[in-house]
């Protein structure tokens, strides 16, 4: 049976929504093409007129998330800028963390150890949503001593990213919270106040 253009692309996007739900939950090596696939409703033997391998799977996976997601981290914020902006954005994203379960809508706290020996199609693939998601928040940051907005939207994101994944790793610990909340304060600390010069 031939199936048309919009059934290959509607099942196309069921294994990458059942792929990202078990990347968040199992990480690259527990989410497993049987497992995506029995998720997805298909069967294996379908994976391959998708997908040349996993690795282009989590790939994929990965583009669609960030893109997803900086549309969504970035929603509303236009107007917003410095230390406002960050603080916006850093709730908005550590917000996705449910503090009862350890639970994040975030696929990063699962992957990132993996991502370290990932395939260069995979870093890269990463690499250019992080580049996405930097480029347009940048526009909201203007520089200041000591750093640029580039280097204040990447630390951010770093900060936000580690700051989840500790949280996840010591999800039955009250410091799980304590870690998200450090996190958001550092960034609406912001830069610290230049010492001024005693007068002679």
């Amino acid at each position: 049976m031939r199936y048309t253009a919009e059934h290959k692309q509607a099942t196309h996007a069921r294994i990458l929504e059942a792929a990202e739900k078990l990347f968040r939950a199992e990480g690259f090596s527990g989410a497993s093409v049987e497992r995506v696939m029995r998720a997805a409703g298909l069967t294996v033997g379908g994976f391959y007129a998708h997908f040349a391998s996993k690795e282009a799977l989590l790939a994929e996976s990965l583009r669609a998330f960030m893109t997803a997601n900086k549309a969504r981290w970035l929603a509303g914020l236009r107007e917003v800028r410095g230390t406002e902006f960050l603080e916006r954005f850093a709730k908005r994203y550590l917000g996705q963390y449910d503090r009862a379960t350890g639970d994040t809508l975030c696929m990063m706290p699962s992957l990132l150890s993996d991502l370290t020996r990932a395939t260069p199609e995979v870093q890269a693939a990463f690499a250019q949503g992080l580049e996405d998601l930097v480029g347009e928040a940048q526009a909201q940051l203007p520089a200041r001593e000591g750093a640029t907005p580039r280097q204040q939207m990447l630390a951010t994101v770093a900060l936000c990213f580690g700051a989840m994944t500790l949280a996840r790793a010591t999800a039955s610990q009250p410091l799980a919270g304590e870690i998200l909340d450090a996190a958001r304060a550092l960034l609406v600390a912001g830069a610290p106040s230049p010492k001024r010069k005693k007068p002679h």
